[in-house]
């Protein structure tokens, strides 16, 4: 399974459908889901200084297809735009992506969320992907719709400072850093400009 895909099963409501974030910051979290996914399968990174141009652009190592229809379409349009920051390829990326996922994990049966799964990894020391996972949510504001504290004794401060943790940590090389930093940047500046348009 795809982190965008476990990312819109744990944001999505398994009774009403609903999202637990607003739509244009999903799309984002999901264009930043490819892009850390790309960075972690090592085809995508951004550049440092032994690479030609500007530090902290997209740089695909790797154009080879992935194998895998969403994954492939996200590296075309890195490919289309290599050498800008990964900033400016997070929505391109999620555009048209969420309703592509739904397709893809209705067809294949899938129709609840994992939250038990994330529910037993929050107070470990997860791995990789898993740790890309809660970055994401973590960026969304949302791991409290995900995961309830309670059983937990925590609080949702406590939650969302654990989530912050593994965020912070030093699980991801620098370019799934700056993919997630990135990414969290845009969904921040998604919900400004939804903020705006709300009053305006």
């Amino acid at each position: 399974m795809l982190l965008a895909e476990d990312l819109l099963l744990l944001v999505t409501d398994d009774a009403s459908g609903r999202l637990a974030a607003d739509g244009v910051q999903v799309d984002t979290g999901l264009g930043g889901a490819n892009l850390v996914e790309l960075t972690l399968l090592g085809q995508v990174d951004v550049s440092g200084d032994q690479d030609q141009g500007k530090r902290g652009r997209i740089i695909v190592r790797d154009p080879s297809p992935p194998g895998d229809d969403v994954l492939d379409a996200a590296l075309r349009i890195l490919v289309e735009r290599q050498g800008r920051k990964p900033s400016a390829v997070i929505r391109p990326l999620g555009k048209n992506l969420r309703p592509a996922l739904y397709q893809r994990l209705a067809a294949r049966g899938v129709l609840r969320a994992g939250q038990r799964r994330v529910l037993g990894v929050f107070p470990a020391a997860p791995d990789e992907r898993t740790a890309a996972l809660i970055a994401l949510l973590h960026a969304l504001k949302c791991e409290h719709k995900v995961v309830d504290p309670r059983p937990y004794q925590l609080s949702r401060r406590q939650l969302r400072a654990r989530a912050a943790e593994i965020a912070e940590g030093n699980w991801a090389s620098e370019a799934v850093r700056k993919a997630i930093d990135e990414m969290i940047a845009a969904v921040a500046a998604a919900s400004a400009a939804a903020t705006a348009a709300a009053s305006g």
